[in-house]
């Protein structure tokens, strides 16, 4: 289970940012109590999604506002399993999304995700 210090930065940036009615929020690790949760894809990624829903609520949103995600993946055979763990975690709703390979990844991570979100001022 996450804690609040979960979703905080691990370098020199803010991990949500607001501009205008968009929220943008920075790459999210499957961090757990400051250290990368064991088990792979399997665990980093509800971890960094439960990251994600921390700093969104943080500005009054949920996954249901995202509008668009990029997930990085160290490597692009686990594509397919991130399909399915990502449709446990967004049901019927599909934002926009991009999803690469890239070299590395911060603290050993397997993969990444970041996301925008739609969440105006005056509801």
């Amino acid at each position: 289970m996450s804690s609040s210090s979960d979703a905080l930065p691990i370098g020199p940036y803010a991990p949500i940012a607001r501009a205008g009615d968009l929220l943008v929020c920075s790459g999210q690790l499957g961090l757990c109590n400051g250290s990368l949760v064991e088990g792979g894809l399997a665990a980093e990624l509800p971890q960094a999604f439960s990251n994600l829903v921390q700093i969104l609520a943080s500005e009054g949103a949920t996954l249901t506002d995202v509008v668009k995600m990029t997930v990085f993946l160290t490597d692009i055979a686990d594509f397919e399993e991130m399909n399915s763990l990502y449709l446990e975690v967004f049901g019927d709703h599909r934002p926009t999304r991009s999803a690469f390979a890239v070299a590395a990844l911060p603290r050993g991570g397997c993969v990444e995700i970041e996301a925008w979100a739609y969440a105006p001022l005056v509801r």
